[in-house]
């Protein structure tokens, strides 16, 4: 389902400097460019795969090497998304306090903050650890910025489906910072991801679906019913499940992560099916508790891959 672009507005428009722009306020607005606190969820998906990779404890430089090589890619990209979106992060309530929404980076300096991190990423994995982690990390970025930023986010409902595969390739980079290559462990563990992104979000965006609505941006919530979100959310949910439990029949994994991949998806799947039955009753507002679902989901994914960095000493 598609709807039009919103049009952006002319870069005069938002972003106008104010008059005092500290030095402190400046440096914590570049911070915030790169949206750290989504940064923090990709490195718990990267250290522990490290962990898996190595069978044991990896290298503690080439971890601190990972994570930093993977802030400056993920940051360089959402730099290069809040650039884009400028225009309807203006007109959103819980984006109207964006660096360049107020003012404080200017869409010139965004853009050349975010190519520089970018740059910089690639460079750093490519020298300092290898080529194959400097592609998948610069294939992340490319992604995330091109096809769901720019091709998919104001165009499709499933723009979360496949624009969250930018999401999934820090288990890939982490792998293959290790190894040098890129195994089925990895490659279900990327899977599991990929299953997980649209249940995760798709609870926040029915919560903020008016802010969506407002921008003409297409989110599933916005051009689905209830009903229908909470039934792709059990559906996601499902297979999300089943191919977390993948990792132990191929010998990747043992009974530890096993239990905690039943119990914590167990739980998840629980919590789907409410969500399902509250939009089935036609429950609404504050009564459908749909982020509920969204808080579990960051507790579910960090549960998981703690276990999956645990499970190899346990072997």
């Amino acid at each position: 389902m598609c709807v039009t672009a919103v049009e952006s507005r002319p870069a005069g428009v938002l972003g106008t400097p104010p008059v005092h722009r500290p030095f402190g306020a400046r440096v914590m607005a570049f911070v915030a460019l790169t949206k750290p606190r989504i940064i923090e969820l990709l490195l718990i998906t990267t250290v522990p795969v490290m962990f898996l990779a190595e069978q044991g404890v990896p290298s503690l430089l080439l971890v601190l090497a990972t994570c930093f090589g993977g802030y400056l890619s993920a940051g360089g990209a959402n730099a290069l998304n809040m650039y884009i979106d400028r225009d309807i992060d203006a007109l959103m309530d819980r984006t109207s306090q964006r660096p360049l929404v107020t003012g404080m980076v200017s869409p010139r300096e965004c853009l050349v903050f975010g190519i520089t991190l970018g740059v910089l990423s690639t460079l750093f994995f490519g020298l300092l650890i290898n080529w194959l982690s400097a592609a998948l990390s610069l294939g992340a970025l490319l992604f995330y910025v091109v096809v769901y930023t720019m091709l998919l986010k104001r165009r499709t409902s499933q723009n979360i489906v496949w624009g969250g595969i930018a999401g999934c390739m820090p288990v890939l980079i982490g792998w293959s910072a290790v190894k040098n290559e890129v195994s089925w462990a990895a490659v279900i563990l990327f899977l599991v991801i990929f299953f997980w992104t649209p249940p995760h979000y798709w609870p926040l965006s029915m919560k903020v679906k008016d802010d969506y609505a407002r921008v003409g941006v297409p989110m599933l919530p916005v051009v689905a019913g209830n009903k229908a979100v909470a039934k792709q959310i059990v559906i996601y949910s499902w297979v999300m499940a089943a191919v977390s439990l993948l990792l132990t029949p191929l010998g990747y994994t043992g009974w530890f992560y096993t239990s905690v991949a039943l119990v914590a998806g167990g739980w998840w799947l629980w919590e789907a099916h409410a969500l399902n039955a509250r939009a089935k009753s036609g429950l609404t507002g504050a009564k459908l508790k749909e982020m509920r679902l969204f808080h579990w989901s960051i507790t579910y994914v960090s549960l998981l891959f703690v276990a999956v960095a645990v499970d190899p000493f346990l072997r």
